[in-house]
């Protein structure tokens, strides 16, 4: 027996009807008018059987169009480079029907907090056709926002022109939530780290320059400085660790022992939180010394603390004065408290100090910088 007859007509009929096949494929992302373009040609499979590669363009075809990653095709020589492919994992992604997509440029995509270098750097890439990676603010068609991880790669027939520009998305919006919440917690951890270093140093400071010679007046001491620390902690954490007011910590401090002896003037001044404690313990310290040696053991005795910025270099200076302090009280010689004045002042906040006895009572003088 011969071979078989093949009619010529019967084959044309198979390939028109395997070509239509793949139009209806592609539904709505191809005008059926259009033939295909001579010059360009895919890229073979990295690794294919013979029936694979045979079959290629058919089974590309299906995976564009039923993978989970989102993906669109545009056309590079049209003007505005309008999509001209999309598949259902990016009309699932974006919220967009078919008929929104096509023939739009992808900008349709970008809103108000879309970053304008993200924009320029894919812009960039598609002038010097070559691929780029970014991650980009888009938003769907309700409006949410979500951050896309756009690849875009550019498809060049057999003369080297870019004829399409390929574009594949992936939603990294939960990674992003994700890497800001181990950042938040990171920057949480050091700051804790850092202030519970500052509070260990104080305390390390009271109890290393509170006065030893008697157990029971040492305890009591150390436990009165570490209650005045912890009121101004109490401060710091109401409001959030930001600054807190001059005058809101010296009232804190010096009101109980004084509160209608006591005269406060000064500008408003916002004090950074590092310099807030250890500003709180000199005054409870010296809150605490005009009460047992100052002029507020004397019923008219009177404390005035006024404060002023810095002329130079930031900071600000404070005075405080006490007037009606009897007169045995200004023969006593500097104790333990003057000690951690000065340690704290001049060694924790780098500031400078100077005590001075009048007829009247302490006039102490503090500069304090807030760098």
């Amino acid at each position: 027996m011969g071979k078989p007859t093949v009619c010529l007509c019967e084959t044309i009929e198979q390939i028109v009807a395997r070509r239509v096949h793949w139009h209806e494929l592609r539904g709505a992302c191809v005008a059926k008018e259009y033939l295909p373009t001579a010059d360009l040609h895919g890229d073979d499979p990295s690794a294919s059987s013979r029936k694979g590669f045979a079959d290629r363009k058919e089974l590309a075809s299906f995976a564009f169009q039923r993978t989970r990653m989102p993906m669109v095709v545009v056309d590079a020589k049209a003007p505005d480079q309008p999509i001209v492919l999309a598949n259902a994992a990016f009309l699932e992604l974006t919220g967009y029907s078919a008929e929104e997509v096509i023939g739009r440029n992808c900008r349709f995509l970008q809103g108000e907090r879309t970053s304008a270098l993200s924009v320029a750097t894919i812009r960039s890439a598609v002038l010097e056709e070559r691929e780029t990676t970014v991650e980009i603010l888009n938003y769907r068609k309700d409006g949410t926002p979500f951050w896309n991880q756009l690849h875009t790669s550019p498809l060049r027939a057999d003369d080297g022109t870019v004829d399409y520009i390929f574009a594949s998305q992936i939603d990294v919006t939960e990674r992003r939530r994700i890497e800001t919440l181990e950042a938040t917690e990171h920057r949480l951890l050091k700051e804790v780290d850092h202030r519970a270093k500052n509070v260990m140093a104080i305390v390390e400071s009271i109890v290393r320059l509170s006065n030893a010679d008697n157990p029971v007046r040492y305890a009591a001491a150390i436990q009165m400085r570490v209650q005045a620390l912890a009121q101004v902690h109490t401060m710091l954490a109401e409001s959030g660790w930001s600054a807190v007011k001059l005058e809101d910590v010296v009232r804190q401090q010096v009101a109980p022992f004084a509160d209608k002896r006591l005269r406060l003037t000064g500008p408003e001044i916002m004090l950074p939180s590092p310099i807030v404690q250890p500003l709180g313990l000199v005054l409870h310290e010296l809150a605490t010394n005009a009460a047992r040696h100052g002029s507020l053991i004397n019923r008219h005795g009177q404390v005035s603390v006024e404060w002023k910025k810095a002329s130079q270099g930031g900071g600000f200076e404070l005075a405080w004065v006490e007037k009606g302090a009897r007169r045995e009280a200004l023969a006593q010689p500097p104790g333990f408290g003057s000690v951690l004045i000065a340690a704290m002042i001049e060694k924790q906040l780098k500031g400078r100090v100077e005590r001075n006895w009048t007829e009247t009572g302490l006039d102490l003088r503090i500069s304090i910088p807030l760098t």
